[in-house]
């Protein structure tokens, strides 16, 4: 059976366009998998604990953790888990201060498992057979050629953090998202509906019956 793993990290909530993007995938995913199986985390709501010192657990022998340890390491292997269970990952990624939400770096850092997540011997990574899907939403442009191009750094970094893994992003993206609320940005309105528009038929054919079938 084919199994979905849906992750939201924006804090806006309704509000969000990474939300909006991630739930049309979602509904996209069900329409090509009617019998697939769909969990859900919301890191905005229950978000994933940044590693602290004991965090370090994972590149020691699991015989030799205390107890502490062993609770950190229980909890990567598990969202490590995660995605191995499942065929594809939706991951939405707002764009904060020019980075990545934390809950998203805290989730990578998790996912950073010697001899789980990739061969510490060979360097592979464990992970490559589960297709990652991200959608982005940024503020402002940072296309080339715009006064910010090169400012986002989520888009850029994701790839980099989750390299070991074997994960490999694809990438949809809708800018210029506060232009609708933004005086300043009203001449970027047209701009912006054409962007959020380009998403979502990207979104919409993903996961063709040939594809699937494939």
């Amino acid at each position: 059976m084919a199994s979905l793993l849906h992750i939201d990290t924006s804090i806006k909530g309704p509000q969000s366009v990474s939300r909006r993007l991630t739930a049309r995938a979602a509904d996209r995913w069900r329409a090509v998998h009617p019998d697939g199986e769909v969990h859900y985390r919301d890191f905005a709501a229950d978000p994933v604990p940044h590693l602290d010192g004991d965090g370090l657990a994972a590149m020691l022998p699991p015989s030799t953790h205390t107890p502490a340890q062993a609770e950190v390491y229980a909890r990567s292997l598990a969202l490590i888990d995660e995605i191995k269970q499942a065929d594809t990952v939706l991951l939405g990624l707002p764009l904060y201060n020019f980075g990545a939400p934390s809950t998203v770096k805290a989730w990578v850092d998790h996912l950073i498992v010697p001899g789980v997540s990739f061969d510490p011997e060979s360097g592979q990574g464990l992970l490559g057979d589960t297709e990652l899907v991200v959608l982005a939403a940024r503020g402002g442009g940072y296309g080339p050629g715009t006064p910010r191009a090169g400012w986002d750094h989520a888009e850029a970094w994701l790839p980099h953090g989750l390299s070991l893994t074997g994960l490999v992003p694809r990438f949809i993206t809708a800018e210029l998202t506060m232009a609708d609320d933004n005086p300043a940005m009203a001449d970027l309105r047209p701009l912006a509906a054409q962007s959020l528009a380009d998403a979502e038929a990207a979104i919409d054919a993903l996961w063709t019956p040939a594809t699937v079938g494939a």
